[in-house]
């Protein structure tokens, strides 16, 4: 092999490789030595045979493009690949793979065959991993909490370590700690270990993508290679355990989109060898396969191949074009998700997988099947794969040939799974009988679990720490063996040059550009909806803006007159610039995607940000076409064709600049926070320097920097001097010496001289193509925020040698029963041919449905009694949720028919609600309370108000004891999937904060799904303890391991269609269960330490309904359990003599002010510890009254002409408007987020909705009246506006106010939306009205007769009034010759001074109204249906 051509081969495009030596191609997939004598493996009649030499006498490049398939008749035609059709498609994958799961392997061993007979070398790919340190800087304890103080400490300490001055005060936290190890190819490996145990930083660290903030010491290396000879991001792929995905695109779309960036990698020069040498033996082979192969490496077909197949391998071919869907989309399942997250990179021709807990959310049949067909194309391709599972079922586990056993940063074993077992015997501890061996491993090494596991009777025990485990595996026979393998280093010259990818992305730049556009262009199609409500909402304002400014009002006599049409022409801009702000949520939302497929090397950041500049310049083009078309003439602009063509350019630009800027903020400040924030800021810097607001004479010689480079200036001078110095403003001035259109356009600070139009639209295009250059940087360069930061508890050595205390005192005290502080009466719950159905939904009708009514629960009937533990199984879809709702009364809507009662009474939900508990499958809480707090808060809402606060307290230690969460009392509970708990101790959180509501029933829903084998065990030790306290606990469960199925004293298995077919007890080893399903005639026993629950739910399927002929409801109906159930109910259905039915005095548990004062209480400490909210609102403010005061210095001392008046309320105008804007835009996820809080709090009986209404409004108050005085004060002193007590009273008054009914406005369109992205387009919509009537562009005395209604509802027209009239209304000096202040203000507003009082009132009256509306629709409105 001539090695100076490898480094051409690796470099070469696929067009490319033809183009090379072909001796260099030979002798990469040369396998030299071997003669080959090969016959044709089908027998072919001479047409077909005469086909195929024809194609073979074709050249390389035309035999690659052409194969033979076979139609129905059997005839085979010749196709050229490129225009194969989806039938076509469809048909070959077909007959190659018909049924995943039974022809994958036959097919891959089909190729593999056809390229070991020519003596083709697959590349494959070795992974060493030597002396890999990872380690972290974290916070300490409290200092780890987010509070409004610590973010601002954090601050300032990060930058004065940075510059050296102050020690780091963070701890360092080891993530990985010295390991080392080989992965081979052709092998699978399971990465297993406990949470935290460092299985992901693994899987990075391997795959090349480890955060750079990271500490890493070691070498990972590829077929001995290290990282940087080659490019780890296409040649290895890594599946993250987040689905990150675009919503509104179906499955094969991104399936598709994936493949086609990905390229074909080193399949074509394969295919070009492999047909040479086909050829030259005279092979010919078998055609379906020999397309499949043409069609996989051929550019453009490869992703329709390809996706095909891997749709079928992954079970999604059913949900192909289904839309993957997001929170605001219905799309595909959970699991779904998970698998199209699998596809994506399956799709690729990467030869190395790493997988990070694929399984999460799949039941264990399709985990099954997925990693069935993952080791089939390992073993038969020569790939490498590592897959971490959470709970891999045994059947699972045995696909495996390797494990990898991580525990607290150490490997404790890497070797053959069929050594593990052995290993762990020789340190002393063995695998029971009924327990899967995966679940053993990950409990071994715990310290809670270890024990049980002990098996040397004669030694004591004592815990043995990973790090012991890990020096002992050293001296293992698999760890010398391995040892020994690493000493060697591995041989370089053996490494297949095709098996590592050189090129940075996998197709040519034209290609990128292409695909990333036609994404694009489908994404517009797609959020179309998006684009017709913006041009709806700009049509709606096209009109208000005509009405309002119509020409037979607008006359051009005057100074004022002018003054009118600018205000009209500075709205025009203002309106379309603004128009593009929604390209900031949409940027933002889909950057997490865009960082993920960036980060693989999908694409470069160019190829993104081209088309989503390009493509919406059209959109442009319609949008301001409908502003201008509709307005120009009717308001009475300059009727030559020419200045109406060069308003619409103009316009055009302005859009376009706003929509590059608007992008750029989105993509700088990729969380709508900060970038609402910072948008909002460089927002107010133009618009304040845009010379309209402030003039440029009056500008301060520090900001006229700020004026010569903002667009905004640009666009109102090009505009004004287009309109200005047309024919009709060409008369001379009153009482002037130039024409009224240049005195006009002068008296406001700017350039009168027609050229400005053309520099304006110069200026322009510079600004828009600077910001798209500024956005593609952004996206190149910067990354997502935030990773989760570790918190290290501050005692960590304490907490361990209390945990081993508290083990003893345990074992001693285990007779004595937990949760016994509080008192509280067993209740049996018992339900009689229940009956639940909605009506009919209408894609059902549309399908021909007749009822009105669709049933989910068909008469269901069953009993659950204290101290039982029910577990409530059946397939998805069988109505356990629906059950569990109808009982516990939390369903919304629908007809419930049958009786519930309670020990015997009809079930009242005021008084059930008071008694029961019901813990929600996903776990909403309030992010950002500690745990301690949360259940302190619950227990003071939910407990009888005559539990005095000790009893409280010590209840909440008790059940945090209960539930194990002793450890976890000062952590943050944070947003799922962000920051905070993880899911397990979420889980066990949502069980504690309903348990110290002392019920006496509890539903459980799904406590252990997405939780691995020892939290599951946490999770189930914690519910057991509670049914043995004497409660009454059900749980519906979806795929229980063998353990935590018969931890479950009852069970309740229903079918699909809402029926049940076995109600009774489980028994010892679950031995009543099966004996009731074995005793039915076909029924197949269960085979010895096998699941029974999957076992079950095996011979239940609708599938085995069929096949046997029977209905196993009506089996169940027939049998004797049955009949002891209905006696059973009939019994518990009576009352117990001496009981009364449950009363309660009051329908809360507590009145109605401590309500008020729980949630004032925990909203406080969610607003201290959320600085992302409080603390950037405040130092926002601290900028812009900064910004203002500095651009406005020293301007309220000088009122001498009437530029320095609107000057002075322009100031008041800008503030008003961005702070109000940016209180409204920022309170509205914090509300979102809390509501779905309170829609669970309040389903469980803990407040109405007033209380908490008071707590989300009386929080607000001091922390925007904080704002306003640091606002108030600083612009107050810099402006100087007069220091006299009643007027700095009234300015700070107003301001206060003012922000107080910005931020209850932002809470007021939170409840009365479904969600926040329909909050901020209502909320935005009136902002543009308000900004219209405000007062400041048309003053009242100016507006139609028929607009003027609306001056007086817009809240911001009352805030001007009182601003301006509070500081000038009684100003006496003369402003121009004949007119005072006081009188120019009557004149020209409208203002009186002596209506201050009244304007003072309504102000508070709006923020009063606001409020008071957010009370009601959170109280009325229920946007969560159930």
């Amino acid at each position: 092999m001539e090695p100076e051509n490898i480094s051409d081969i690796r470099g070469s495009s696929l067009r490319g490789s033809l183009k090379l030596s072909v001796n260099s191609t030979k002798s990469i997939w040369r396998n030299n030595g071997m003669e080959i004598f090969s016959r044709s493996s089908r027998h072919e009649d001479d047409e077909e045979a005469l086909k195929w030499a024809a194609l073979e006498k074709l050249p390389t490049f035309d035999r690659l493009r052409k194969g033979l398939l076979f139609g129905s008749q059997g005839a085979a035609a010749e196709v050229d690949i490129h225009d194969l059709g989806s039938q076509e498609r469809k048909n070959l994958l077909e007959r190659l793979v018909k049924i995943a799961d039974e022809d994958n392997e036959k097919f891959l061993l089909k190729l593999r065959q056809r390229i070991d007979t020519v003596g083709i070398d697959l590349p494959s790919i070795e992974v060493r991993f030597e002396h890999l340190n990872i380690e972290a800087d974290a916070y300490i304890g409290s200092r780890a909490l987010p509070t409004f103080t610590n973010f601002l400490t954090n601050f300032l300490e990060t930058m004065l370590t940075s510059l050296h001055i102050l020690p780091n005060q963070k701890r360092k936290l080891t993530i990985l700690n010295d390991v080392s190890g080989i992965i081979k190819p052709c092998r699978m490996t399971l990465l297993l270990g406990p949470p935290g145990s460092g299985k992901t930083t693994l899987l990075l660290a391997l795959a090349g993508k480890l955060d750079p903030a990271l500490k890493v010491t070691g070498k990972v290396t590829y077929n001995g290679h290290e990282m940087n000879e080659f490019v780890p991001q296409r040649t290895a792929a890594y599946i993250s355990q987040h689905d990150l995905h675009i919503g509104e695109m179906t499955v094969r779309e991104t399936l598709e989109f994936s493949a086609r960036c990905q390229g074909v990698g080193s399949r074509y020069d394969m295919l070009v060898e492999l047909s040479r040498r086909e050829k030259a033996a005279k092979i010919k082979p078998d055609p379906d396969i020999d397309i499949f192969m043409k069609a996989a490496a051929t550019e453009g077909q490869e992703a329709n191949v390809v996706t095909d197949y891997v749709l079928k391998l992954l079970g999604l071919d059913i949900c192909a074009d289904t839309m993957v869907g997001d929170e605001m989309i219905r799309g595909i399942s959970g699991g779904q998700k998970k698998r199209v997250t699998t596809g994506e990179m399956l799709v690729g021709p990467s030869k190395a997988l790493f997988m990070d807990e694929i399984s999460t959310g799949l039941d264990s049949s399709t985990t099954y099947s997925i990693v069935n067909s993952l080791r089939q194309s390992v073993q038969i391709l020569n790939g490498t794969a590592v897959i971490s599972l959470l709970q891999p079922a045994p059947e699972t586990y045995n696909l495996f040939d390797d494990i990898i056993l991580l525990s607290d940063g150490h490997i404790v074993y890497q070797g053959p799974r069929e050594d593990v077992l052995g290993f762990f015997e020789s340190m002393g501890f063995k695998c029971p009988d009924r327990k899967g061996v995966a679940d053993f491993l990950q409990e071994v090494t715990s310290q809670k679990d270890q024990q049980q596991y002990w098996v040397r009777r004669d030694e004591t025990y004592r815990f043995i720490t990973s790090k012991e485990f890990s020096e002992a595996y050293q001296s293992f026979h698999v760890g010398r063996k391995i040892g020994n393998e690493l000493a060697a280093s591995y041989d370089k010259s053996k490494s297949h040059p095709a098996a590592l990818t050189t090129q940075k992305y996998g197709i040519g730049k034209k290609q990128l550009l292409r695909i990333c556009a036609e994404r694009e262009l489908l994404l517009m199609k797609r959020n179309s909806f998006v684009y017709i409500f913006k041009l709806s909402q700009l049509s709606f304002m096209a009109l208000v803006t005509m009405t309002l400014f119509f020409r037979t009002e607008m006359s051009r006599d005057s100074m004022d007159d002018g003054g009118i049409y600018a205000g009209a022409l500075f709205f025009a801009v203002v309106m379309n610039m603004f128009n593009g702000m929604s390209e900031i949520a949409m940027t933002i939302y889909k950057l997490p995607v865009f960082y993920k497929q960036r980060d693989i090397l999908f694409f470069p950041s160019w190829a993104y940000a081209i088309p989503s500049w390009i493509l919406k310049i059209p959109v442009t083009f319609v949008e301001v076409g409908l502003w201008v078309f509709l307005t120009y003439y009717v308001i009475g602009f300059d009727p030559s064709p020419a200045r109406l063509l060069k308003h619409f350019l103009l316009l055009i630009l302005v859009n376009q600049m706003a929509s590059g800027l608007f992008r750029f903020i989105g993509a700088v400040g990729r969380t709508m926070g900060v970038a609402n924030t910072f948008g909002t800021f460089a927002l107010l810097l133009q618009f304040a320097s845009g010379g309209f607001v402030l003039s440029r004479g009056d500008m301060k010689k520090w900001w006229i920097w700020g004026y010569w480079s903002s667009p905004l200036m640009y666009s109102i001078n090009s505009i004004f001097v287009n309109e200005f110095d047309g024919k009709r403003w060409k008369h001379m001035a009153p009482n002037g010496t130039e024409p009224l259109g240049v005195a006009v356009v002068r008296s406001r600070g700017f350039f009168p001289d027609a050229y400005w139009y053309w520099i304006g639209i110069g200026a322009l295009i510079g600004f828009t193509i600077l910001f798209n250059i500024c956005f593609n940087v952004a996206l190149a360069y910067l990354n997502p925020f935030g990773k989760p930061q570790a918190m290290i508890p501050k005692n960590n050595e304490d907490a361990k040698t209390t945990s081993d205390e508290k083990e003893q005192s345990k074992s001693e005290g285990q007779s004595k029963k937990k949760g016994m502080v509080l008192p509280f009466e067993p209740h049996s719950i018992t339900f009689d041919e229940v009956i639940y159905s909605v009506d009919m939904p209408q894609e059902m009708k549309d399908q021909g449905a007749t009822e009105d009514r669709l049933v989910l629960l068909k008469g269901v009937s069953g009993a659950f009694r204290p101290g039982v533990l029910t577990a409530l199984m059946g397939v998805s879809g069988a109505g356990k949720t629906t059950l569990m709702d109808v009982l516990a009364g939390r369903k919304t809507g629908g007809y419930i028919e049958g009786s519930i009662k309670i020990s015997g009474y009809p079930k009242k939900q005021e008084t059930f609600a008071r008694i029961s508990g019901y813990c929600e499958q996903n776990d909403i809480h309030s992010p950002y309370v500690t745990v301690y707090e949360s259940l302190v808060y619950s227990a003071w809402l939910r407990l009888p108000h005559d539990v005095d606060e000790k009893t409280r307290k010590m209840f909440v230690e008790e059940v945090m004891e209960l539930v194990e969460l002793t450890v976890l009392r000062s952590a943050l509970v944070g947003l799922p999937g962000i920051n905070g708990l993880s899911t397990e101790q979420r889980k066990r959180l949502t069980i504690a904060v309903e348990l110290v509501a002392n019920p006496s029933i509890i539903f459980m829903d799904e406590p252990t799904s997405g939780l691995d084998a020892r939290a599951a065990a946490i999770v189930m030790r914690t519910v057991r303890n509670t049914v043995d306290t004497g409660r009454t606990v059900v749980c519906t469960i979806h795929q229980p391991s063998i353990d935590i199925f018969e931890a479950f004293d009852e069970l309740f298995l229903m079918k699909r269609g809402g029926q049940e077919i076995y109600v009774g007890p489980l028994g010892h080893r679950s031995c009543h269960l099966i004996k009731y399903f074995e005793s039915m005639s076909g029924i197949s026993k269960i085979q010895d330490g096998y699941n029974p629950a999957t076992w079950m739910l095996e011979v239940t399927t609708s599938a085995q309904e069929m096949m046997l002929g029977v209905d196993f409801s009506d089996l169940y109906k027939k049998s004797d359990l049955y009949r002891r159930n209905k006696v059973l109910i009939s019994e518990l259905g009576v009352p117990r003599p001496g009981t009364k039915d449950l009363y309660f005095d009051s329908q809360y548990s507590q009145p109605f002010w401590t309500q008020c004062m729980a949630c004032l209480w925990k909203q406080h400490w969610s607003y201290w510890r959320n600085p992302a909210y409080t603390a950037v609102r405040f130092l926002f403010t601290v900028f812009v009254a900064l910004a203002i005061g500095t651009m406005f210095w020293d301007l309220g001392t000088k009122v001498g002409k009437t530029q320095d008046v609107f000057n002075a309320m322009g100031s008041m105008y800008a503030a008003v408007f961005f702070l109000g804007f940016q209180n409204t835009a920022s309170v509205l996820p914090v509300v979102a987020v809390e509501r779905t809080v309170f829609y669970r709090e309040r389903a469980a009986g803990m407040y109405s909705a007033f209380p908490y209404a008071f707590g989300q409004v009386c929080i607000e108050m001091p922390y925007v009246f904080v704002q306003a005085v640091f606002y108030g004060i600083f612009v107050y002193a810099m402006i100087g506006f007069e220091w006299t007590v009643t007027k700095f009273f009234w300015y700070l008054f107003i301001m206060y106010f003012t922000l107080l009914y910005f931020t209850f406005y932002g809470l007021m369109s939170v409840a009365v939306t479904p969600n926040q992205h329909i909050a901020q387009i209502v909320a935005l919509f009136f902002f543009a009205m308000w900004n219209l009537f405000s007062g400041f562009i048309v003053p009242r005395p100016r507006i139609p007769i028929w607009w003027r209604w609306y001056y007086w509802a817009c809240p911001v027209a009352w805030t001007l009034y009182g601003l301006v009239v509070s500081q000038f209304g009684d100003l006496q000096n003369k402003i121009n010759d004949d007119e005072t202040v006081e009188q120019f203000l009557r004149r020209y507003f409208g203002f009186k001074h002596d209506f201050l009082g009244v304007v003072g009132v309504v102000t508070v009256a709006y923020a009063v109204v606001f409020a008071f509306t957010f009370a009601l629709a959170i109280k009325v409105f229920n946007f969560q249906k159930r």
